[in-house]
């Protein structure tokens, strides 16, 4: 008969749960896999069993909520630490609850207009904030204040309303930084009168690596860029660069977990590299889709990042295998050094490839500005993460960084300025705002 199976939570995590005795606003964050969510639903649990009440897990999009918190972490965490506790799922609300404590928790997303309404009609004993970094600042000072459920223990102890946070942390410009780093109010700017009941702790896979498959941090998270590794492995908050058009902040908030089905428009942008070598540049290819809203205004999403280090032939089969994948309807090809050779390369592959060739006039900045305008507005959705053209697009400031590469950046310049120009004026004049 095999033993079942014990939760040991490792110094790391203990260091968390004590932070959580001791303050009312934690973050959490760090790399990936780290434990920060298992850790959060353990102490909303704990919390809801013992004073009974309201609890809301709040994430940017429902659908990331419901499976990955849901159905999956919260169910775990009560078999692996509260085993024997019964408890029921009710599917249609999203909601779990503890019959014999009077306790329900309530998983939201903010993507939902009319269940946030209805979820923020409720006070709440305890509120988290999951991957808190995609979610916008002023969402989340609307749902704290429906922290205000009072709540006694079987003794009459009164309940201390606390707030949880966690991520894989994103730029030094985002508000998590700002607040539970520096001390400061991201709206204002004025410093937190209250900064000490605010707490933060850094948790990283390694101080979890008893709980995580093998070799998941060496050929998982060690593999990936520097950037990547910064955030996801490290758990560092990065440097954006003060004069970067993009933010981390701002792509964060507006990532989708998923691309609408509906897309009328679909392209390939292609920044070929002219030598092949391990020193040389890559060739971006990047994939970018439109949909239009009723008004006539596009909305833009960001599908795909297959660049890669390869000669012509290679790259040019990329290209075309992207294409097919995604359905596309044109691959749009810079071809300033390239000339009409980038052209034929690819359709030497397919001779019925729509390729749509471009030449740029105008300098990398200039060309970029009109798409990070259209990213301010949440016009821009990237559909998943993509750590190497993020870092790219948070870190490059034209002359002022020399020898970097931003093939990846320019791919995703063209196609989404294809996207738009395609509605028949050009890209300022088709934002709409």
């Amino acid at each position: 008969m095999e033993k079942p199976i014990r939760y040991r939570p490792t110094s790391a995590q203990l260091a968390l749960r004590k932070l959580i005795r001791e303050k009312t606003r934690i973050l959490a964050y760090g790399g990936s896999r780290s434990g920060k969510t298992f850790e959060f639903c353990h102490a909303l649990a704990a919390i809801g069993m013992r004073y009974g009440g309201r609890y809301a897990v709040f994430r940017r999009y429902f659908n990331a909520v419901k499976n990955s918190v849901f159905d999956d972490t919260f169910p775990k965490m009560f078999e692996l630490s509260f085993p024997g506790v019964e408890y029921r799922r009710n599917l249609s609300d999203a909601r779990i609850v503890v019959p014999d404590a009077n306790a329900e928790f309530w998983f939201v997303g903010l993507d939902d207009d009319r269940r946030v309404e209805r979820i923020l009609g409720r006070e709440y004993a305890g509120i988290y904030f999951n991957e808190c970094s995609e979610i916008a600042y002023s969402s989340v000072e609307i749902a704290t204040t429906r922290l205000a459920q009072r709540r006694f223990d079987r003794d009459g102890a009164p309940l201390r309303n606390r707030a949880f946070f966690d991520c894989n942390p994103p730029g030094r410009s985002h508000w998590t930084y700002r607040l539970f780093i520096e001390g400061i109010n991201p709206t204002t700017r004025v410093r937190l009168s209250d900064f000490e009941t605010y707490g933060a702790i850094q948790i990283n896979p390694a101080d979890n690596v008893e709980n995580l498959p093998e070799n998941y941090i060496s050929s998982t998270l060690a593999s990936g860029s520097e950037r990547m590794k910064k955030r996801f492995l490290y758990g560092e908050f990065a440097n954006d660069s003060e004069n970067a058009l993009w933010k981390q902040e701002t792509i964060d908030a507006s990532r989708a977990v998923a691309a609408p089905r509906d897309l009328e428009r679909v392209v390939v942008g292609v920044d070929p590299a002219v030598t092949n070598g391990e020193r040389s540049d890559n060739t971006g290819i990047v994939v970018a889709g439109r949909l239009l809203a009723p008004d006539g205004r596009p909305s833009f999403f960001v599908l795909d990042d297959r660049s890669l280090n390869a000669p012509p032939d290679r790259w040019a089969r990329e290209v075309v295998e992207t294409f097919r994948f995604w359905q596309g309807d044109a691959v749009v090809v810079e071809t300033n050094q390239g000339g009409d050779l980038v052209a034929a390369a690819l359709r030497q592959i397919d001779p019925n490839l729509p390729v749509r060739t471009v030449r740029a006039t105008r300098g990398k900045i200039l060309r970029a500005e009109p798409i990070a305008i259209l990213y301010e507005h949440g016009r821009v959705r990237h559909v998943g993460v993509f750590p190497d053209l993020e870092e790219e697009m948070t870190s490059y400031a034209g002359p002022s960084t020399p020898n970097q590469s931003v093939d990846r950046l320019d791919a995703l310049v063209w196609a989404i300025t294809a996207l738009a120009d395609d509605g028949g004026d050009c890209v300022g004049g088709f934002l709409g705002v």
